[in-house]
């Protein structure tokens, strides 16, 4: 887990003085600055380690357990499969374990409303609404990189894909899936990209060494079509197995990346998670090959595959179905592959002259120290072309108060030269909404998902914590009328899941 440290008031007030001078524009759509200097711009010796991470109590209010801090750090995340999970579990008539629900996965989980940038990089985007319930509101915070264009476009691949082959691998919706999805993958790659072929049981085995798609794409279908379940889930054999072959097959030039498809169930072998990870670390540290985590089955081991996904610099998803596959490997192949940055990170700046408190919902496990938001040997995130990134906070403002609520800064490094990046966007207090209901239709998208997640881990089954949170059938009616009116099939998805989990209370 990352580290989170708060400062006082005075060193909050450097941060802002220095974040200030980053700025070229400022306005609510979201001002837009560009620095490549790699400068700690003045930020302040850090304070002990803030209590309560868990989101669950306001990070700089009263009952937080530190001193007041106007700095939020965390390193971005593009993963989306705890909502896919938590969709699925509903589906079924269950309901996720608080544990497995992470609001920042379903926001990030639907399109957005966020101009593009032309080249590599982000657009920052600060906007917000009131709640209703006080002097509370929602501000969003989004990020986004340029559009994934044509799969041409993207540098060649060597994809190692390390397949579960295990027992449970059995059940309709994950071995079957996974050949349905490689075979879709495998006639979509380009010629010049490379793919390895790993599976796993209580060992593992490299049955296909790295090979070019060009005069072998009935060799690598052949591979996919020979997978079978056999018998237990040496989870740990297969990662060590997969990057020693994505190692084998490096490829200079093109992006490496080890591709796991399973449902995370280790019981056999090496099933302590520090141990399989440090073999990922090693070599993303050596070689730069990160990982992409693709998980599947009704029963999946959700914590354990996120945690391999953040310390091998890649993302996860998880696939449930045909079409969801198809997207995967096919419709979003370019951003699941590609990178446009590497060790991503952003800081919030709340002016204490307008804000009250502030809390970030979600992204617990990925909080950074705010001094270390511009060392760049501190891990942050990797995000690929065509991605965004969207965090939410409630934000209490001073009764009153007039001027600058926030401003939101990214840093990231370029994928091949490693020049740290810089990009700033700020919030003004009269561009509030005066309403979260009456703010933008995608805004209201976000803002239904943070609900959504925030009731799922409730301890209140029909209502959530944030403030102006509505009770789920509510919330559903809300969901309904912006499926409606986006006329977005994820978003009728979300109504569904919410009506669901309104229905499915114990």
């Amino acid at each position: 887990m990352k580290r989170y440290r708060t400062r006082r008031l005075r060193g909050a007030l450097l941060a802002l003085t220095a974040l200030g001078g980053l700025l070229l524009t400022g306005c609510s759509s979201g001002g837009i600055g560009d620095s490549a200097a790699d400068k700690r711009g003045g930020l302040p010796a850090p304070a002990p380690n803030r209590t309560g991470a868990d989101g669950r109590t306001p990070e700089n209010g009263p009952g937080s357990g530190a001193p007041p801090d106007f700095l939020s750090t965390f390193a971005l995340d593009v993963d989306t499969a705890s909502y896919d999970y938590a969709r699925r579990l509903l589906s079924e008539g269950r309901r996720p374990d608080p544990g497995q629900v992470r609001p920042e996965e379903f926001v990030n989980s639907f399109r957005q409303d966020y101009p593009r940038p032309d080249g590599n990089g982000f657009t920052v985007t600060v906007d917000g609404a009131r709640t209703g319930d006080g002097d509370w509101s929602l501000v969003r915070v989004g990020l986004a990189t340029r559009p994934a264009g044509s799969d041409a476009e993207r540098p060649p691949a060597a994809l190692t894909f390390v397949i579960d082959v295990s027992g449970s691998m059995d059940e309709p919706g994950r071995l079957d899936l996974a050949r349905k999805a490689l075979g879709v993958m495998t006639d979509r790659l380009r010629d010049d990209d490379s793919v390895a072929l790993v599976t796993f049981t209580d060992e593992a085995r490299t049955v296909l060494p790295m090979t070019r798609l060009d005069g072998h794409r009935g060799k690598i279908h052949a591979a996919i079509d020979g997978l079978r379940a056999r018998e237990s889930t040496n989870l740990g054999a297969g990662v060590r197995t997969g990057y020693d072959t994505a190692v084998e097959g490096l490829r200079k030039g093109a992006t490496n990346r080890v591709v796991l498809i399973s449902d995370a169930l280790a019981n056999t072998g090496d099933t302590d998670p520090d141990s399989i990870l440090e073999r990922i670390s090693s070599a993303r540290r050596e070689h730069g090959i990160t990982l992409f985590g693709v998980g599947v089955g009704s029963d999946y081991g959700d914590a354990l595959m996120e945690r391999l996904a953040d310390k091998g610099d890649g993302h996860t998803v998880y696939v449930s179905d045909e079409e969801r596959a198809r997207r995967v490997f096919s419709e979003e192949l370019t951003r699941n592959v590609d990178l446009t940055a590497r060790d991503a990170k952003a800081q919030v700046a709340f002016d204490p002259g307008t804000v009250a408190e502030f809390r970030l919902i979600g992204y617990d496990d990925r909080r950074v120290a705010d001094d270390d938001f511009r060392d760049d040997r501190v891990d942050g995130g990797e995000v690929g072309p065509g991605h965004t990134v969207t965090a939410v906070y409630a934000v209490r403002t001073v009764p009153g108060a007039r001027g600058r609520l926030a401003t939101a800064t990214v840093r990231w490094l370029d994928p091949d030269s490693r020049t740290p990046h810089e990009r700033s966007g700020q919030l003004e207090t009269g561009s509030l909404t005066d309403d979260v209901w009456r703010a933008s239709p995608r805004f209201q998208v976000t803002a239904t998902a943070a609900y959504f997640a925030d009731a799922l881990r409730s301890p209140d089954p029909r209502h959530g914590t944030l403030p102006g949170a509505p009770a789920l059938d509510r919330l559903a009616e809300h969901a309904d009328r912006l499926a409606r009116t986006t006329e977005d099939e994820d978003v009728r998805r979300l109504a569904d899941a919410v009506h669901q989990a309104s229905r499915h209370r114990d």
